[in-house]
This record gives structure tokens, C-alpha cells and sequence, in this order.
């Protein structure tokens, strides 16, 4: 029987980094996408192809999924993973900035979706996985349009779970919580560019030092780990629709589930300062 044949977005790092790397040496055969191609040339030694994909860009997207359905007729699992973190007060943030973090997280998440359902309706099977965040159910100061971004991509996985389990495609939500990456550091300069003067800059302090953070094994996850839930969710004969994952994910989203707003907002705030002062 054939290999499978697996798509994963975003692949220059982190996550989809790992995850293309762990498909593969599963028996996958992948495809990895980015921007930054170069990034990607330790998974060519993994036999993994890789791909110029911009999830902006139409005729990028078109190309990327077309040589993969070209050489193998089929696209059997989407990892939709490319993303970024733009944090900054509302207030502050330029909205041409706003919508470019919604045109990547979502609008690219949701074409690439679109562009390879017709050979998964056709084969009558497939699975989506989408890479949220823990951000996807709970908030944080000077985070409205990333958490925005996350939230959507939650209720429209949600949607595209029902209408698409009649033609045999599953829909699971990976949902992380602090990975180590390049990610956060690259958020906290996005977030004292744009906030770290003026009325929120206290605040945008304090957030970009919790942003920062990230790069550190006490207070975040290995992306190896994130790739485990990625690989069950593209596996398994029976894929969870949710994987909460990392460190501290179930017990905030716990936490999330049973306090009103009141009492978990304080939570957020206690977390936030814990996680900048280590």
C-alpha cells in the first residue's frame, strides 16, 4: 500500500518543523512548506520534499498543493501550521497589521483548507489539522488580535468537523500551550515596537518579558512534543478532535472551563507575572 502523503505548512521551525520530521520518519511521505526555504534543507536529508509556500500569496498556494497532487494524485493529510504572534494594544496596533495576522493565521489556514478538499472528497477520506493555540480558548493584555486569530480558527475547525464528516474527512485542533521557539522572541520585539511607549507600556513590558520567555524549558514545551499530538491526530484509526498540549495546557483550559470570567482574569494576570520572573 502506498505511503501516505502528507502536507504541512508553515515547516521552516518549530512545530511544522517537527512535524514534518516526525511524519516521515512514520512512514509518511511529506511535503514541507514555508517562506524561508532555506530553513528547511535538514529535512531533505529525511527524503522530505520541500516546498516555496507563502499562505498569503494565491498562486504560491495553488503551486505548492498542484506539484503535490501532480506527483501523487492525492494530498491524504493537511497540517495547517504556518502562523505568527502580532501582539500590541488594539488601540495601537495598525489595522492594515491586524488583518495580515488574520490573512496568515486564518484566511491561509482556510484556502489551504479549500484547495485540497476536492481529491479528499474524491478519495473519500482525509484529515485537516489545525495548529491553534491554548490562546484559542483563553486571552491575555495586549494579545486581542492574535488570541482573535486563534479563536476562529477554534469555531471554524469546529464547523468544518460536522460538514465534512460525511465525505470520510476528519478534523482534530492541535492546541499547544507555550512552545520553545524563535516565536515568542519575535512576538515581544513585535509588541514593544508598537506598544512600548506611551499608555500600554507598562503593560507591554511586562507581556513581552512572558513572551520572551518562551525559549526556556521551565516555563515552555519541546516542539518535539507538539509533533507527537500532530502524528496521533494524522495516524490513529480513531483521531481525538482536540489535543490540548504542553506544559500547564490542561489545567489553564481546566481552569477556563469552570470560573467565570471575574475569577479567571486574575488568573491570567498571577500566571503571566509568574512566567516573566523565571
Amino acid at each position: 500500500m502506498a505511503k501516505p502523503v502528507a502536507f504541512v505548512t508553515g515547516a521552516s521551525t518549530g512545530i511544522g518543523f517537527e512535524a514534518a520530521r516526525k511524519l516521515s520518519s512514520n512512514g509518511f511521505t511529506v511535503y514541507a512548506g514555508a517562506r524561508r526555504v532555506d530553513r528547511m534543507e535538514p529535512l531533505k536529508a529525511l527524503g522530505v520534499q520541500v516546498l516555496s509556500l507563502d499562505v498569503t500569496d494565491e498562486a504560491s498556494m495553488r503551486a505548492a498543493v498542484g506539484r503535490v497532487l501532480a506527483e501523487h494524485g492525492r494530498i491524504d493529510v493537511l497540517v495547517n501550521n504556518a502562523g505568527y504572534g502580532s501582539f500590541g494594544a488594539l488601540e495601537e496596533v495598525d489595522l492594515a497589521e491586524g488583518r495580515r495576522q488574520f490573512e496568515v493565521n486564518v484566511f491561509g489556514l482556510a484556502r489551504m483548507t479549500q484547495l485540497v478538499l476536492p481529491a479528499m472528497r474524491k478519495a473519500g477520506r482525509g484529515r485537516i489539522i489545525n495548529v491553534s493555540s491554548i490562546g484559542g480558548k483563553f486571552y491575555e493584555p495586549l494579545g486581542a488580535w492574535y488570541h482573535g486569530t486563534k479563536f476562529a480558527v477554534e469555531g471554524m475547525s469546529d464547523a468544518l468537523r460536522l460538514e465534512l464528516k460525511p465525505h470520510g474527512i476528519s478534523v482534530s485542533i492541535i492546541e499547544p500551550a507555550s512552545t520553545i521557539s524563535e516565536w515568542g522572541g519575535i512576538a515581544a520585539e513585535g509588541l514593544l515596537a508598537t506598544s512600548g511607549k506611551g499608555p500600554y507600556a507598562r503593560q507591554a513590558r511586562e507581556m513581552a518579558a512572558t513572551l520572551a520567555s518562551t525559549d526556556r524549558a521551565e516555563t515552555s514545551t519541546l516542539p518535539e512534543v507538539i509533533a507527537d499530538a500532530v502524528l496521533h491526530a494524522a495516524s490513529s484509526a480513531r483521531p481525538r478532535t482536540r489535543y490540548p498540549v504542553g506544559r500547564g495546557a490542561r489545567a489553564i483550559l481546566a481552569l477556563r472551563r469552570i470560573l467565570p470570567d471575574r475569577l479567571f482574569d486574575p488568573v491570567v494576570m498571577l500566571v503571566l507575572k509568574r512566567v516573566a520572573a523565571r
